[in-house]
Protein backbone atom coordinates (compact mmCIF):
# COMPACT_ATOMS: atom_id res chain seq x y z
CA UNK A 1 0.00 0.00 0.00
CA UNK A 2 2.62 2.07 0.77
CA UNK A 3 4.29 2.23 -2.88
CA UNK A 4 0.59 3.32 -4.34
CA UNK A 5 0.45 6.00 -2.08
CA UNK A 6 3.82 7.21 -3.45
CA UNK A 7 2.28 7.46 -6.58
CA UNK A 8 -0.51 8.91 -5.45
CA UNK A 9 1.52 11.68 -4.50
CA UNK A 10 3.35 11.77 -7.37
CA UNK A 11 0.26 12.70 -9.10
CA UNK A 12 -0.01 15.77 -6.99
CA UNK A 13 3.73 16.60 -7.42
CA UNK A 14 3.53 16.53 -11.10
CA UNK A 15 0.59 18.29 -11.24
CA UNK A 16 -2.18 15.41 -12.70
CA UNK A 17 -4.10 16.14 -9.77
CA UNK A 18 -4.74 19.24 -7.38
CA UNK A 19 -5.14 17.18 -4.49
CA UNK A 20 -6.83 13.84 -2.94
CA UNK A 21 -7.78 12.03 -0.28
CA UNK A 22 -8.70 8.72 0.84
CA UNK A 23 -12.47 7.95 1.35
CA UNK A 24 -14.70 4.70 1.63
CA UNK A 25 -13.91 2.21 3.23
CA UNK A 26 -10.20 2.39 3.53
CA UNK A 27 -10.64 5.97 5.35
CA UNK A 28 -12.70 4.18 7.54
CA UNK A 29 -10.55 1.26 8.70
CA UNK A 30 -8.56 4.08 9.94
CA UNK A 31 -10.87 5.50 12.69
CA UNK A 32 -12.17 1.94 13.44
CA UNK A 33 -11.56 -1.83 13.41
CA UNK A 34 -10.84 -3.84 10.34
CA UNK A 35 -12.33 -5.01 7.80
CA UNK A 36 -12.60 -6.10 4.53
CA UNK A 37 -12.82 -4.32 1.57
CA UNK A 38 -11.19 -4.67 -2.10
CA UNK A 39 -10.14 -1.65 -3.62
CA UNK A 40 -8.35 2.21 -2.33
CA UNK A 41 -11.24 5.07 -3.21
CA UNK A 42 -9.47 8.24 -3.68
CA UNK A 43 -11.64 11.63 -4.34
CA UNK A 44 -9.05 13.96 -6.46
CA UNK A 45 -9.22 17.57 -6.91
CA UNK A 46 -8.67 18.15 -10.72
CA UNK A 47 -8.10 21.90 -12.00
CA UNK A 48 -9.15 20.57 -15.79
CA UNK A 49 -12.26 22.04 -17.08
CA UNK A 50 -13.35 18.87 -19.18
CA UNK A 51 -16.60 17.25 -18.19
CA UNK A 52 -17.52 13.61 -17.48
CA UNK A 53 -15.30 10.78 -17.28
CA UNK A 54 -12.78 12.64 -19.38
CA UNK A 55 -12.41 14.19 -15.91
CA UNK A 56 -10.47 11.74 -14.93
CA UNK A 57 -8.33 10.97 -18.68
CA UNK A 58 -5.25 12.83 -16.99
CA UNK A 59 -4.79 10.60 -14.32
CA UNK A 60 -5.20 7.53 -16.35
CA UNK A 61 -2.99 8.80 -19.04
CA UNK A 62 -0.17 9.39 -17.05
CA UNK A 63 -0.25 6.55 -14.84
CA UNK A 64 -0.59 4.27 -18.04
CA UNK A 65 2.53 6.21 -19.18
CA UNK A 66 3.81 4.92 -16.30
CA UNK A 67 2.67 1.27 -16.64
CA UNK A 68 -0.71 1.26 -15.10
CA UNK A 69 -3.04 -0.09 -16.86
CA UNK A 70 -7.06 -0.14 -15.95
CA UNK A 71 -9.00 -3.08 -15.31
CA UNK A 72 -12.84 -2.82 -15.19
CA UNK A 73 -13.45 0.61 -12.75
CA UNK A 74 -9.73 0.01 -11.23
CA UNK A 75 -6.70 0.97 -12.40
CA UNK A 76 -3.98 -1.13 -10.53
CA UNK A 77 -1.24 0.83 -8.77
CA UNK A 78 1.59 -1.11 -7.23
CA UNK A 79 -0.95 -4.17 -6.61
CA UNK A 80 -3.61 -2.39 -5.43
CA UNK A 81 -6.78 -1.48 -6.96
CA UNK A 82 -7.75 2.05 -6.92
CA UNK A 83 -10.67 3.77 -7.90
CA UNK A 84 -10.67 7.39 -8.42
CA UNK A 85 -13.48 9.64 -8.16
CA UNK A 86 -13.63 13.52 -8.51
CA UNK A 87 -14.99 15.63 -6.14
CA UNK A 88 -18.48 16.00 -6.85
CA UNK A 89 -20.07 18.15 -4.74
CA UNK A 90 -19.27 20.69 -2.00
CA UNK A 91 -19.35 18.03 0.60
CA UNK A 92 -16.35 16.35 -1.40
CA UNK A 93 -14.31 18.64 -2.03
CA UNK A 94 -14.50 19.85 1.72
CA UNK A 95 -13.63 16.51 2.32
CA UNK A 96 -10.49 16.70 0.55
CA UNK A 97 -10.12 20.27 1.29
CA UNK A 98 -10.26 19.11 5.20
CA UNK A 99 -8.68 15.91 5.25
CA UNK A 100 -5.87 15.03 7.72
CA UNK A 101 -2.34 14.39 6.57
CA UNK A 102 -1.18 11.38 7.99
CA UNK A 103 1.64 9.05 7.28
CA UNK A 104 1.73 5.44 6.42
CA UNK A 105 5.15 3.92 7.22
CA UNK A 106 7.29 6.53 5.98
CA UNK A 107 4.96 7.74 3.40
CA UNK A 108 2.87 10.79 3.77
CA UNK A 109 -0.87 10.70 2.70
CA UNK A 110 -3.84 12.31 3.03
CA UNK A 111 -6.91 10.85 4.35
CA UNK A 112 -10.64 11.77 5.11
CA UNK A 113 -11.56 13.12 8.81
CA UNK A 114 -14.22 10.95 10.55
CA UNK A 115 -16.98 13.54 10.11
CA UNK A 116 -16.42 14.18 6.61
CA UNK A 117 -16.70 10.05 6.07
CA UNK A 118 -20.57 10.33 8.14
CA UNK A 119 -21.26 13.35 6.35
CA UNK A 120 -20.98 11.66 2.94
CA UNK A 121 -22.50 8.25 4.24
CA UNK A 122 -25.77 10.22 5.29
CA UNK A 123 -25.50 11.92 1.73
CA UNK A 124 -25.45 8.44 -0.03
CA UNK A 125 -27.86 6.38 2.75
CA UNK A 126 -26.22 3.16 0.89
CA UNK A 127 -27.26 0.36 3.15
CA UNK A 128 -23.81 -0.34 4.21
CA UNK A 129 -23.13 3.53 4.73
CA UNK A 130 -25.69 3.41 7.57
CA UNK A 131 -24.29 0.37 9.36
CA UNK A 132 -20.47 2.02 9.02
CA UNK A 133 -22.62 5.27 10.36
CA UNK A 134 -22.88 2.99 13.63
CA UNK A 135 -20.01 2.02 13.97
CA UNK A 136 -18.23 5.16 14.06
CA UNK A 137 -20.80 6.90 16.27
CA UNK A 138 -20.35 3.82 18.60
CA UNK A 139 -16.18 4.12 18.44
CA UNK A 140 -16.55 7.72 19.36
CA UNK A 141 -14.24 8.63 16.85
CA UNK A 142 -16.30 11.69 15.92
CA UNK A 143 -16.47 15.16 16.96
CA UNK A 144 -20.32 15.28 17.14
CA UNK A 145 -19.87 18.96 17.25
CA UNK A 146 -17.99 18.92 13.93
CA UNK A 147 -20.32 16.34 12.23
CA UNK A 148 -23.28 18.84 13.12
CA UNK A 149 -21.64 21.83 11.24
CA UNK A 150 -20.46 19.94 8.52
CA UNK A 151 -24.11 18.00 8.11
CA UNK A 152 -25.75 22.04 8.60
CA UNK A 153 -23.17 23.49 6.18
CA UNK A 154 -23.95 21.02 3.42
CA UNK A 155 -28.10 20.99 4.04
CA UNK A 156 -28.12 17.12 5.16
CA UNK A 157 -29.19 18.10 8.54
CA UNK A 158 -32.98 16.69 6.51
CA UNK A 159 -31.58 13.44 5.83
CA UNK A 160 -29.65 12.94 9.45
CA UNK A 161 -32.93 13.16 11.01
CA UNK A 162 -34.52 10.99 8.91
CA UNK A 163 -32.77 8.56 9.76
CA UNK A 164 -31.26 9.22 13.39
CA UNK A 165 -33.49 6.11 14.93
CA UNK A 166 -30.79 3.96 12.63
CA UNK A 167 -27.83 5.58 14.45
CA UNK A 168 -28.94 5.56 18.17
CA UNK A 169 -28.21 2.34 19.83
Amino acid sequence: MEETLKVLNLLVAEGVIENYAIGGAVAAIYYLEPFETSDLDVFVQISAHANGLALLAPIYEFLAASGYEPKGEFIFIEGMPVQFFPVFNPLTDDAVDQALNIRFGSTSTRVMTAEHLVAIMVDTGRPNDLLRINWFLESDKVDEEKLSEILSRHDLNDKWETNRRRFES
